[in-house]
């Protein structure tokens, strides 16, 4: 079998085209990440024609983009597990193959990356024999780390490639004809020998003609989109075709021979090959199953998830006060904010990917007596741990933290999981805590926001909540739980969030066996309502937790610590995480990989009565 540099040209661009195949009909079936991936295909190939993926680091920003890299590294035929339960991830995953050499499922972190990495290959004596090679998309320029990683790789000029795929618009818009000349030459090592030539002529030149060869070697760069790189240390090659495989193994070639950092500047199109998909169309950055023929997505249900419910709360909010203000971090359609923005230019938000950012501009407007309403997912604000306790929880300011995806997200895995906001947060003096259990909660959870005092974090599920809504919805007060049914047993089950339904579910399921349990939908787990707690503490004697949460730090260890300062004699179990991080998969097939289906909640609990 040919290796991938015996391939022709033609034969490479041919090869392109099967993958790119490989990519829409298998996405279509599992879901995944589509535009960016089918519009990367020749930027991988052509690295992995350039570069040793055994050898050199192969990072990937993010990773998401990175199905083309596992079709190359002898995962084709188990391509079609993709994002499945026991199948092969959506994003890099080094025990999942040696050829991916970390794993990511956030951005920006390539280039610090290859930064480390390189440092690491000189005190190895292994320079310029083994060469970091970034890839890395244009939206991921817009978070700060990748400027700190630039800043020391352009005064260290430790030899990394970064393959920088610009599938949005240009860093700069190309100018004419010039400018075109310019790129082109450029990509074949043109400017490169410019550059060197005119360095070696000014140490030999009069100190008036020094003067104008720099004149003449700044307003060279002036017409090329690279300054900025430039500017910061880092060579610059580009922009090129990113489609056109020739050019690319080109330029990755020059760019590797340089010893250098350098920036290859490729432009994509987006949903590359499948037309309906090509250009700036969010919905096809991420998707579920779908129909390739029409586009058509497979419904998986027909259910109002959350976030919807979230957004039509907020914005009724925002209609009736006009302090109220928002913002997100790249992902306005995932948070349920696009409507907000689209209503609202002016009051609502998205930053990019910029969570630091984003929470403390928010804090400053809270500051003037705004309200604002700091909407992210649960593994992403992560990134903006720092900002929270310093910037919104030290001046205890009047903000929201509005935590979409909080508990397992399913496909994404590991990196995108929400299980450590409740761990993360609580720790935090002048935060508080709750959840809403379903929609009406949620309309009465973002009511209640309006009114708090303080930061305050709300959080809630990818998805739709389970059944809970049989039971009458009470307004918010702060601190306080809702007992929804008194039991005729020993038996409390004690929900947070999306954990309501899943004690209501259970509590089902134990009725069916004669036992009937008390449920109380805890609403708050910062502060506890603690008169409610010690007083049930006498009638039930057993607690069961249920929340979507990490064990340690969560809700247990809270009820934990309750029953520790009151001596209550009480028995608690809790349902949550174990200490560990979950895979990717299907949610109903992870939650019973790790015990905690319904059925298997049941059973636990009738194992521990009989």
């Amino acid at each position: 079998m040919k290796t991938l540099r015996e391939y022709s040209i033609e034969e490479l661009n041919e090869y392109c085209e099967q993958i790119r195949q490989k990519i829409i009909q298998t996405v279509s079936k599992n879901g995944g990440h589509l535009s960016s991936n089918v519009g990367a295909v020749e930027l991988i190939v052509a690295m992995h024609y350039v570069f040793d993926v055994k050898n050199d680091p192969f990072i990937f920003d993010v990773s998401h983009q990175a199905y083309t890299h596992k079709l190359l590294t002898d995962r084709w035929d188990r391509f079609d597990t993709l994002r499945e339960l026991d199948g092969i991830s959506g994003y890099t995953r080094p025990d999942e193959s040696p050829c991916d050499y970390f794993v990511a499922g956030h951005s920006s972190t390539s280039i610090s990356l290859a930064v480390g990495a390189a440092k690491a290959i000189a005190l190895k004596g292994e320079q310029y024999k083994r060469v970091p090679i970034a890839l890395i998309g244009d939206g991921s320029l817009s978070a700060g780390m990748v400027y700190e990683a630039l800043n020391e790789l352009g005064d260290r000029r430790y030899p990394v490639v970064i393959l920088l795929n610009d599938n949005k618009m240009s860093i700069s818009k190309p100018i004419g004809a010039i400018s075109k000349f310019l790129s082109s030459a450029m990509a074949g090592g043109f400017y490169q020998r410019i550059k060197k030539t005119t360095e070696q002529i000014l140490q030999y030149l009069p100190e008036s003609a020094t003067y104008m060869a720099k004149k003449f070697e700044e307003s060279f760069k002036l017409i090329t989109p690279g300054i900025l790189f430039e500017e910061l240390g880092i060579d610059y090659i580009g922009p090129i075709d990113g489609h056109d495989v020739e050019s690319l193994i080109r330029a990755l070639q020059s760019a590797r021979s340089l010893k250098k950092p350098v920036i290859v500047h490729a432009q994509t199109l987006k949903g590359k090959g499948y037309e309906m998909a090509e250009g700036y169309y969010e919905k096809w950055h991420g998707v579920g199953p779908f129909d390739v023929a029409s586009g058509e997505a497979i419904k998986q249900g027909l259910s109002k998830n959350a976030t919807t419910m979230y957004s039509e709360a907020l914005m009724q909010l925002a209609k009736t006060h006009d302090n109220v203000v928002g913002v997100t971090a790249a992902m306005p359609s995932g948070t349920g904010l696009t409507p907000l923005i689209q209503a609202y230019p002016n009051r609502f938000w998205d930053v990019a990917i910029a969570e630091q950012h984003a929470v403390t501009s928010m804090c400053a407007m809270a500051k003037e007596g705004f309200k604002p309403y700091i909407t992210i997912y649960s593994t992403f604000l992560q990134r903006a741990y720092d900002q929270v306790i310093h910037d919104a929880c030290i001046m205890n300011l009047d903000v929201v933290f509005a935590i979409d995806r909080a508990g397992i997200v399913g496909e994404d895995g590991e990196t995108h999981q929400g299980a450590f906001d409740i761990s993360y947060l609580s720790a935090v003096p002048h935060m508080t805590l709750m959840a809403p259990r379903d929609e009406r909660s949620m309309h009465a959870a973002i009511h209640y926001s309006y009114l708090h005092k303080g930061p305050l974090a709300i959080r809630y599920p990818r998805g739709s909540f389970l059944e809970s809504d049989a039971f009458e919805s009470v307004p918010f007060e702060y601190g306080k739980a809702q007992l929804l049914q008194q039991g005729q047993s020993s038996i409390l089950l004690l929900g947070y969030g999306a954990g309501v339904g899943k004690a209501v579910a259970t509590a089902k399921l134990l009725a069916e066996k004669g036992i009937e349990a008390a449920i109380v939908d805890l609403r708050f787990v910062k502060p506890l309502d603690e008169p409610l707690l010690i007083s049930l503490a006498q009638e039930y004697d057993q607690w069961y937790v249920f929340s979507d949460s990490a064990k340690i730090g969560g809700v247990g260890s809270l009820l934990m610590a309750l029953k520790e300062k009151y001596a209550l004699h009480v028995k608690i179990k809790t349902f949550e995480y174990e200490d560990a991080f979950i895979t990717h998969g299907a949610t109903h097939l992870i939650e019973k990989k790790l015990g905690i289906s319904i059925e298997q909640l049941s059973e636990a609990i009738l194992k521990e009565l009989y």
